[in-house]
């Protein structure tokens, strides 16, 4: 029909989308250049030094770790969907994103966040059995339920992400095409659209959101519970398990507290948005490996085994070999 004609002609009026970017100040923006790339080579370097720890070592050959590596795996794709164009963007004047790259990224970024919410839920629940179940830990946890339980994770982001990007994707845009930030997300593109929002809005706040708040209020509440159930434990266990529990506490809060500010909130943008964004994209992937290895000695004691072993073997013109 015409007016569907029309609809679609109005709609594929904006083929990119301006991007403002954290500051318009161009010596800031060098300043942020140099400060962002470092922050995400450190990102990905500090990431793929705890895969290949675990990967290389048999003393770290644990559920925990299977889960840990996977974390590092989600943090290092899920910085590296936006850092990179944020990063390049610093240095162009005109800041633009494609429709179709736009789209990509909103889907990709949602599918890494809702990867590792329900991963965190996972780790929780690992530490759970390990502390209140420890001679039935290996048989609960055994190889064939820890994949099934990534797979479910990566599952649960997968159709959050379709049924975000199905929502935003039918939006009609018409006209406005600039916004205010350095990626792009679900809240700046429906300010755009040339339709009312409200009540995909509010979908939006119940598929992302709501699911935010009630998953962090169950972690805490299960992390009260295993802190608790740590004082009937022997001295030397106990502090093990608790600055393992205090480290993955610590994740989750980096992560839930502006998952929630964002997104658990009606279709408003405020200017610390930017921030919490920064928080999200760049802190808290870099900091998730210090956070887990600097109170972690099986994790230290690997890295200078497979650190000393290397360089051995570097300096004897062999090999690496792949595990320790």
């Amino acid at each position: 029909s015409i007016a569907s004609e029309e609809h679609m002609e109005n709609r594929n009026n904006v083929t990119e989308f301006v991007l403002l970017g954290l500051t318009q100040n161009p010596e800031m923006q060098k300043v942020l250049f140099i400060l962002f790339l470092l922050m995400y080579i450190v990102t990905i370097m500090g990431n793929l030094l705890i895969m290949v720890t675990i990967a290389a070592s048999r003393s770290l050959d644990s559920p925990m770790y299977f889960f840990l590596s996977s974390l590092s795996f989600i943090d290092a794709l899920y910085s590296t969907i936006i850092a990179p164009k944020m990063i390049t963007d610093l240095l162009h004047e005109k800041k633009t994103i494609s429709f179709q790259a736009c789209m990509t990224q909103v889907f990709i970024d949602h599918l890494t966040a809702g990867a590792e919410v329900i991963l965190l839920v996972v780790m929780a629940y690992d530490r759970y059995v390990a502390i209140c179940k420890p001679l039935h830990y290996l048989i609960i946890m055994n190889r064939r339920v820890c994949v099934l339980m990534l797979l479910v994770a990566w599952t649960g982001g997968f159709l959050h992400s379709l049924v975000q990007i199905l929502f935003i994707y039918q939006l009609p845009f018409c006209g406005p095409n600039v916004i205010d930030n350095f990626l792009c997300d679900m809240y700046p593109l429906l300010k755009l659209a040339c339709t009312d929002t409200h009540l995909i809005g509010l979908s939006m706040i119940a598929n992302g959101g709501a699911i935010c708040t009630v998953v962090f209020f169950i972690l805490l509440v299960s992390y009260g519970v295993i802190l608790h159930s740590l004082k009937t434990h022997g001295s030397e266990g106990n502090h093990k398990a608790f600055y393992t529990c205090a480290s993955q506490i610590t994740v989750v809060l980096l992560f839930f507290v502006p998952c929630i500010f964002l997104y658990a909130r009606p279709n408003v943008n405020f200017p610390i948005d930017k921030s919490m964004m920064v928080v999200v994209t760049f802190i808290t992937p870099m900091l998730n490996p210090l956070i887990y290895t600097l109170r972690n000695s099986e994790m230290k004691n690997a890295m200078r085994k497979l650190w000393s072993k290397n360089m051995a073997l570097v300096g004897r013109g062999g090999f690496p070999s792949c595990r320790m």
